[in-house]
């Protein structure tokens, strides 16, 4: 399956997976609305959430994936079944440990990552987010686990299962919260429980398509194992190199706990928007290119792998770009179309779109760092990303004290946003300095062209930028219609913009023909030789 074919079939289950993500979320905020409560369990959820983004999602996946797929392209099947069974008897056997501490010590992990609930003595926040830790704690075991598979079935280039998976997660939740939510005596709690409950359903879905590719085994525990011992190795450096998104987004939160109530709501909310295009896209362009590098690496095809990398640069200046432009455009408009229900208010809304509004600014480094951190993790190479992720997560804490701390002191609305804003820009320094690295490595080297597709695209923005403002309107006219009119007029926005950009780019002289997948070396060598 070519590189394009399978971002296409990653990127597509990824879809249905937002779509029922941001179904998801305005359940909640019509249910729930932007309230102690909800800041409690965003809190609750968010910690495992980054736990595993980090174990499952970041540092595992990106040392175990090209361990794997050397496995795979050099040993018999025998060995590689081996691997997966102790490195996912390893895996959980830590996860359960840590699993039972996290459970034991949750109101200290409170006082960690949400300090300002127990500050500002909010018992109702702080006594709440510590239950619902207790049960949702238990879920990073699981999905950890699940990313083990999901690894193993990316390698042997079966990308649809784990793209759909996450899909069970978004049902799990819109379940509990219709149907659990009448049972807690805070309603608030039912999402805990359909977070557990997800963990435990996406391991078992998962499960049946190892066994078919016969790597379905019973985990051992196995530190020693050498396998296991390169995965470990490359793993610790990893979970900190890989994850420092995550860690400036937590920290986001930690300082938003001190903010007015419903800090942390928005930026959860506006958080989750601008992470569609980047789950959609950029994640599932860095899934399937980090085996596809792990494995031209493996066969020292330093060409091939020049030339991947460049593709998918390429791809997210194409698409990022627009996404970036029409988050910041369209603030206002989504957050009120899809949440202004219930009990999430027009002020809500607006909260909520200044920090939309920050972290959309950020998505061309976020969608940076999904492509180039693979560039390193390929090579076997997590100690450079780390030193990177450091001076990263620096100016995040730097800037965070810098733009919310004098906002909240003069109690000057929307300090939220600065928090947002600093990850954004920290987001900018990582793909930056990871670009850097590389192309001082020898590693990268852009190819012909690039100059030219820029200025194409830049053009291209900035007519369909155009187009968006002088349509879309004020927020206040939004408020003041219903649903299907704000939805209607959303949807046709969305279509305007995206026909103006595209039409635009083929008038400028843009081909798609320019961005389909690199063929290998040899292929394209013996293309040569047949003319």
């Amino acid at each position: 399956m070519g590189l394009l074919r399978s971002t296409a079939v990653v990127s597509g289950f990824t879809q249905v997976s937002r779509v029922l993500g941001l179904v998801r979320d305005i359940v909640f905020a019509a249910l729930f609305g932007a309230v102690a409560g909800t800041d409690a369990f965003f809190v609750a959820f968010k910690v495992p959430n980054f736990l595993r983004r980090m174990f499952a999602e970041g540092a595992f996946s990106q040392a175990f994936v090209p361990v794997v797929s050397e496995y795979r392209a050099k040993r018999e099947h025998a060995e590689a079944a081996d691997l997966v069974r102790h490195v996912s008897g390893t895996l959980g056997g830590v996860l359960l440990a840590l699993t039972v501490l996290a459970i034991l010590a949750s109101p200290a992990l409170v006082w960690i990552f949400a300090p300002g609930f127990a500050i500002k003595s909010d018992p109702l926040k702080f006594e709440l987010t510590a239950h619902m830790l207790r049960i949702t704690f238990p879920y990073l075991l699981f999905i950890s686990l699940t990313a083990l598979a999901g690894g193993v079935l990316n390698s042997y280039g079966r990308f649809a299962v784990p793209a759909f998976t996450p899909v069970l997660l978004n049902l799990s939740l819109i379940g509990a919260a219709i149907w659990l939510r009448p049972y807690p005596t805070e309603p608030v709690v039912a999402l805990a429980w359909g977070v557990l409950i997800a963990g435990v359903a996406q391991l078992a879905f998962q499960l049946p398509f190892l066994a078919r590719i016969r790597l379905l085994a019973r985990p051992r525990w196995g530190w020693r194992h050498p396998g296991v011992r390169r995965v470990l190795r490359l793993m610790l450096p990893a979970m900190f190199g890989s994850s420092v998104a995550q860690i400036n987004l937590l920290f986001d939160t930690a300082v938003a706990s001190f903010l007015v109530t419903g800090s942390v709501t928005w930026l959860y909310y506006s958080d989750r928007l601008a992470e569609y295009p980047l789950g959609v896209f950029g994640t599932a362009l860095g899934t399937v290119i980090l085996p596809a590098l792990s494995e031209k690496h493996a066969r020292g095809s330093a060409e091939d792998f020049n030339r991947t990398l460049d593709w998918a640069l390429r791809w997210v200046l194409l698409i990022g770009t627009p996404a970036t432009v029409g988050l910041i455009a369209l603030a206002g408009p989504l957050l009120s179309t899809l949440f202004q229900h219930g009990k999430f208010d027009v002020s809500d809304v607006h909260m909520a779109s200044l920090s939309l509004m920050a972290y959309s600014a950020g998505l061309l480094g976020f969608m940076g760092v999904k492509i180039l951190a693979p560039g390193y993790y390929a090579r076997q190479d997590t100690r450079t990303p780390v030193r990177i992720a450091v001076v990263a997560m620096l100016t995040n804490i730097v800037l965070n004290v810098a733009f919310a701390a004098p906002m909240a002191y003069n109690h000057i609305p929307g300090a939220h946003a600065g928090l947002a804003l600093a990850t954004s820009i920290a987001a900018f320094v990582n793909a930056g300095l990871l670009l850097r690295g590389l192309r001082r490595a020898g590693v990268y080297r852009p190819g012909t062209g690039w100059g030219r597709v820029a200025a194409q695209v830049l053009v291209a923005n900035g007519i369909m930028l155009a187009l968006l403002l002088y349509l879309r309107g004020e927020l206040a006219e939004w408020s003041a219609w219903g649903t299907s009119q704000r939805a209607a007029h959303l949807l046709g926005l969305i279509a305007a913009a995206a026909g103006a950009y595209f039409a635009a780019l083929w008038l400028l002289g843009v081909r798609l023909r320019q961005f389909r997948s690199p063929a290998p070396a040899d292929e394209r060598a013996g293309g040569r030789q047949d003319k």
